[in-house]
């Protein structure tokens, strides 16, 4: 697929699931509007996450491919824990799972969108990712109270990256409780960060920050290629283990 002399965004081959545009002719904006068109299949998604791209569009609207620059990352060794949060963490009456309701939380995470105005997860977008948990590539993270789902984050490992997709609440701080279980948990296995895509405020304040898209490339270039050792996707961290390393 050639794009040479052309501006984004690049209307993608629906021949061929695994290529884009180079992520450096993506728009100029912070949001980094770089292809339209093409599918929501398994390898095209994972090609797209390992090349620094994610979809990003509304119902009635074409598929959307994304690269912001600058890109918004958490690395484990930045998570800030309030004095309050940390409060919640050892005073709140809750179970982390990992995996055990994956189409529940992206139900739960699809009643509202990045930026107000809808759901983004579209049906089609969750047949996707559900595609992806199947296929062992997509995750989540589960906060449970009383044997109810109350709380809880999804997104993709690839390698010793951790693509962040979205996350919930449905008691106070359940969302955060639920990356700090697993910012913890992923340190455990030497994972290197967590993708958060678009900066936010809400994002900043736990302690991610902005890089330059070509230095997030570079990121993954080393840390999508690294092995994983052992399941790590198969028992998560305990609310006792995880009181233990804060």
């Amino acid at each position: 697929m050639t794009n040479m002399g052309l501006k984004a965004p690049f209307w993608l081959d629906p021949f061929d699931r695994v290529a884009f545009p180079d992520v450096e002719l993506a728009m100029t904006d912070p949001n980094g509007l770089l292809a339209v068109g093409g599918d929501l299949s398994t390898e095209r998604l994972l090609t797209a996450y390992r090349s620094g791209i994610f979809p990003w569009y509304s119902a009635g609207q074409p598929m959307m491919w994304w690269s912001p620059n600058p890109r918004s990352v958490l690395f484990l060794n930045s998570l800030r824990i309030s004095r309050s949060l940390k409060k919640t963490l050892r005073n709140t009456d809750y179970e982390l799972r990992l995996n055990s309701d994956f189409d529940q939380v992206l139900k739960n995470c699809a009643t509202s969108r990045r930026d107000g105005l809808g759901t983004w997860i579209t049906q089609e977008m969750a047949s996707a990712y559900n595609r992806l948990h199947r296929a062992g590539h997509a995750h989540s993270v589960e906060v449970w109270q009383h044997n109810k789902l109350v709380g809880g984050l999804y997104g993709i490992g690839i390698g010793k990256i951790f693509f962040g997709e979205s996350m919930f609440s449905r008691i106070r701080d359940a969302s955060k409780i639920a990356l700090t279980a697993l910012v913890k948990y992923l340190e455990q296995h030497q994972f290197a960060f967590i993708d958060c895509q678009v900066e936010s405020p809400h994002l900043n304040t736990l302690g991610a920050r902005a890089i330059a898209r070509p230095q997030f490339i570079k990121y993954l270039d080393i840390y999508c290629n690294r092995d994983v050792l052992g399941n790590v996707w198969s028992e998560f961290i305990s609310k006792d283990e995880l009181l233990a390393l804060l």
